[in-house]
């Protein structure tokens, strides 16, 4: 007799992680998210004059942009343990993949700390829509997960992306100089402490499926 596949949550319990806001939903992408996430990819990030990535990923052509989305979401699958992970998660509005929302973090378990990195297909930006992203993974770690503390950075040249982290809370803790298409480039950095998410934590976030996950943060059920 044949024996009926499990659903993926079974195997994969991730499969089952929603973070909802208002007015978006992140999960886990199934292959279709994924396939949707590349496809957006090898329509535009950026303005092709700057670059807001550190790895120039974006700086090749369409079909190279999209295999490079397929290949890294492959392999953070493939790499992922409880004291070494990176959780990317499909940022989706009205049913439309608009971009992805990450977090990562090595040994949670003792030093519950994280850091953030996301982007926004280009016809997405300026809508709001990467300040509410941050906040639901940002309730993800520390309501979620009880991170004590939360990075990002972004580079100096990229004020869009500071005004989000700064609208959120966080504090600049200096900068640091970093190698970008070959030649030295500035990166502010920034911290949240869990005291200064409280200041600012909504009430219109909610995450769904987190239990049966906590053994693959590092975490006890």
């Amino acid at each position: 007799m044949a024996i009926s596949p499990a659903p993926a949550p079974d195997f994969w319990p991730l499969a089952g992680l929603r973070i909802t806001t208002p007015r978006l939903e992140l999960r886990w992408p199934g292959e279709s998210d994924l396939l949707a996430l590349a496809a957006l990819a090898a329509d535009g990030v950026h303005d092709p004059a700057t670059q807001p990535f550190t790895v120039a990923w974006t700086d090749v052509g369409p079909a190279e942009r999209a295999r490079s989305v397929l290949q890294y979401h492959w392999s953070r699958r493939a790499a992922w343990t409880p004291a070494n992970w990176t959780l990317e998660l499909v940022v989706v509005r009205d049913g439309t993949v608009v971009g992805t929302q990450g977090i990562s973090a090595s040994d949670f378990a003792v030093r519950r700390e994280v850091s953030t990195g996301s982007w926004l297909g280009q016809a997405y930006h300026r809508q709001g829509i990467g300040t509410q992203m941050r906040a639901a993974v940002l309730h993800l770690a520390f309501a979620g997960l009880g991170a004590e503390c939360a990075h990002s950075a972004a580079f100096d040249d990229n004020p869009a992306s500071i005004a989000v982290t700064r609208k959120l809370g966080y504090v600049e803790q200096g900068t640091r100089r970093v190698v970008r298409r070959g030649v030295a480039a500035t990166q502010v950095l920034f911290r949240m402490s869990r005291q200064q998410w409280e200041r600012i934590r909504r009430d219109d976030i909610a995450v769904d499926g987190l239990e049966p996950c906590r053994d693959l943060f590092g975490l006890s059920s």
